[in-house]
């Protein structure tokens, strides 16, 4: 298989334009200048940066990571869609930090506005704005952006290397290219000649593409279908190798423990009843606190933990009531944006009801059930590293930093992760693993975060507030105002990638608030930023996930002062504004049989959320038990565009409203004098599969663009439950988690 490495020297270019199945696309170009960064093992033969040939087959080298939401699967899929190779014989790997890889479609969804508005104009500017992630390094697995990155190159990438394989074959036999046929990894001649693909490997990289014409749809047999996952197996039978079952010669493991918020570092510590332990080989003292290394993690971890530590807490420090304060504090200040200005929200229409409402999230951790975890080996040939990661040029970029070597003195592994939800698109476990390491050079070492480590020191989902008015009138909402103060992830994020935080309106801290498709005549939302010492970052969903709580609850509120049923409301608001969501409503409604009805002892509640392009509706049933109240059934309704695998599409939308509703129940991070409260899953509780619902999915395909999959499922599932518990019990509920004020049962 295909070694990860820097040098490499084939590349080729792709043809200009080309129009298949009635659908025009710019053909996606690998320049000539931009070196191949595959490193190939003898009898290997590369025929571009995604396609590999060996005695075995094809290997598939993709450009996003898997978290264990399948992206890996479809993304060959669409490869094998054209190359014409048999599911069976399909193999893939992660690509090695390029920007060969780069994310063109995270760029794309940045463009201002509403995306269920945006013109085919406006979708091909941000196609064309999309080539600037290569500038900036984007090789980033987030943003539900997989999917829409990778529908046209790798399908491009797939035809294209048949292509090649096919002259080479026509070169070899003497028949013309037109008279040959593939299937299942051979060139097929007119007399039945069958020439495998590894045979004409070699000198199909010797030749230049053509353009290429995409196969129609209704040629299609992997795309659109539900395909077995190919990660499944070794996920069975336990061979499948995370970063955590990384094994080296001779390798050390090692665990830290970090100054608290707000401390400078450390003052002083005496280490030596850690040291006097058998097995503890080292402490090591690192810019944000210490870490032992030692014979084994949990030796590791014991050592560290008895280490007497003084921080120098300097003059700050953190707790959960003043960060309330300044973010409500922050509502009073001038707005960063206000990406949505309909019509006189400053007046009350008149003869209309003013309602208003405050509402309060908490921050959450991303908790990964794989710990965070690295590998790091400081050799004399430079560093190797092997760490589960969304964003493996800024993390290579920043363990050469530590390390002080060129960039291409550091080769970084990919391996596949127990989770991410944008906590793996952080650097700061690859860094820390290391620091950890140049201090025992020509020794791996792996660094492991123990749970209570990784609670305390997560890049949160921030909380959030929000001060909500709106009117209604004539049995309908006509005036929504809506301001939310929180921290800026986007702001955080980038200046921990990139070195520099951008200016102007935070678009993803109003996301899920200002571009939702209700015809609402008086509409406003502005967006106001705390300036808060709280590390924060992209959770699952990212603003969506308190915005649809702010707007999707307030708007359930409006609906019932008006006397209005919830979905009907909604419906009404949106069939004028984008009908392709009112579908997705509508087949909510049905699905789940909604009446506006419910019997003594139950509750429903249904909220909608367009996030990454995806209309998602959600209806959600609570019952009444002696001993609390049980979440009993979930529908949800969304509309993808094209369902490249409608069973990982299932699969998304039951996660992503799983960790939507584990969430809304009981989730929560406070803080108090610099450390967090909750240390473990006793105190942090996540969902168990007890308390989990029956989900019900149905997929649309009405979108006329590719949606995200793995995020969408997020954010309606946490308003639908509040709305759901107030159908069932009369009160309304404004300061999550609900836990707090309700008892939820398995």
């Amino acid at each position: 298989m295909a070694s990860i490495g820097t040098i490499a020297r084939r590349t080729f270019l792709f043809g200009a334009a080309a129009v298949a199945g009635g659908i025009a696309f710019g053909v996606w170009q690998v320049k000539k200048d931009r070196p191949n960064p595959l490193q190939l093992a003898e009898g290997e033969t590369a025929l571009s940066p995604f396609i590999v040939i060996d005695s075995d087959g094809v290997i598939i080298v993709t450009p996003r990571a898997d978290m264990g939401q399948g992206t890996q699967t479809t993304l060959a899929a669409l490869v094998a869609e054209e190359l014409d190779i048999a599911w069976g014989d399909i193999r893939v790997i992660h690509g090695p930090p390029s920007k060969v890889y780069y994310n063109h479609a995270l760029l794309a969804d940045g463009l201002p506005g509403k995306a269920y508005e945006h013109s085919a104009w406006a979708r091909a500017f941000g196609d064309a704005l999309g080539g600037v992630g290569k500038l900036l390094d984007l090789q980033v697995t987030g943003g539900s952006t997989a999917m829409k990155d990778g529908f046209e190159r790798m399908r491009i990438v797939g035809a294209t290397a048949r292509q090649l394989l096919v002259k080479a074959a026509a070169n070899r036999l003497s028949v013309p290219v037109g008279q040959l046929k593939t299937q299942d990894g051979q060139v097929i001649a007119p007399d039945g000649t069958a020439i495998p693909y590894p045979d004409l490997a070699a000198e199909a990289a010797q030749m230049e593409p053509d353009d290429v014409i995409l196969r129609d749809p209704s040629q299609w047999r992997y795309v659109g279908t539900s395909m077995p996952r190919l990660d499944v197996p070794a996920k069975t039978n336990g061979t499948l190798k995370y970063g955590l079952d990384i094994r080296l010669p001779d390798m050390r493991f090692a665990s830290l423990r970090k100054a608290p918020f707000g401390a400078r570092g450390v003052a002083s510590y005496d280490a030596s009843a850690a040291l006097a332990l058998d097995g503890v080989d080292k402490v090591v003292e690192l810019d944000s606190g210490l870490a032992v290394i030692a014979s084994n993690t949990w030796l590791a971890m014991k050592a560290v933990n008895m280490i007497d530590v003084d921080w120098d807490m300097g003059d700050g420090s953190i707790d959960t009531d003043t960060a309330f304060a300044a973010l409500t504090q922050a509502l009073d200040t001038k707005p960063n944006s206000k990406m949505r200005d309909d019509g006189e929200a400053d007046s009350l229409p008149n003869g209309a009801t003013e309602i208003t409402a405050d509402y309060q999230v908490p921050y959450l951790a991303h908790s990964t059930l794989e710990p965070m975890n690295a590998t790091a080996w400081v050799t004399a040939d430079g560093l190797e590293v092997w760490a589960g990661n969304q964003a493996p040029l800024f993390g290579r970029a920043a363990c050469a930093k530590v390390a002080g070597l060129h960039e291409d003195r550091v080769t970084l592994h990919t391996p596949p992760m127990g989770g991410g939800f944008g906590r793996r698109g952080e650097i700061d476990f690859m860094v820390a693993a290391t620091q950890i390491a140049t201090a025992l050079p020509g020794v791996p070492v792996q660094t492991v975060y123990s749970r209570e480590e990784d609670l305390a020191h997560d890049f949160y989902r921030p909380g959030a507030v929000a001060r909500l008015r709106g009117a209604v009138q004539d049995g309908k909402p006509v005036l929504f105002d809506a301001s939310v103060a929180v921290q800026s992830c986007t702001q955080q994020v980038m200046e921990r990638w990139l070195g520099f935080a951008p200016s102007g309106p935070d678009k993803v801290a109003v996301e899920g608030l200002f571009n939702q498709p209700y015809a609402i005549p008086n509409y406003r939302v502005t967006g106001h930023l705390a300036d808060l010492d709280i590390p924060v970052g992209f959770w699952r969903s990212v603003g969506n996930s308190h915005n649809a709580i702010f707007h999707e609850c307030f708007l359930d509120e409006l609906a019932i002062a008006a006397g209005a049923d919830p979905l009907q409301a909604r419906l009404d608001l949106m069939q004028p504004e984008d009908p392709v969501s009112a579908k997705v409503l509508a087949a909510v409604r049905d699905m789940s049989g909604w009446t506006g009805q419910t019997p003594d002892g139950v509750g429903r509640g249904v909220a909608f959320c367009h996030s990454f392009g995806t209309p998602v509706a959600q209806v959600v049933e609570v019952h009444q038990t002696d001993a609390g109240i049980k979440i009993a059934k979930v529908w949800i309704a969304c509309d993808v565009g094209t369902a490249l695998d409608p069973d990982n599409i299932r699969a998304q939308m039951e996660g992503g409203c799983l960790m939507g509703l584990s969430s809304a129940v009981g989730e929560e991070v406070t803080f108090k004098d610099g450390q967090v409260d909750q240390r473990n899953y006793g105190a942090y509780p996540l969902m168990r599969i007890n308390s989990a619902p029956d989900v019900m999915v149905e997929i649309l395909q009405n979108n006329p663009v590719l949606g995200g999959v793995g995020e969408p499922g997020t954010p309606p599932a946490a308003p639908a439950l509040a709305n759901a518990i107030f159908d069932l019990i009369g009160v309304r509920i404004r300061s999550f988690p609900l836990g707090n004020t309700v008892k939820f049962v398995a």
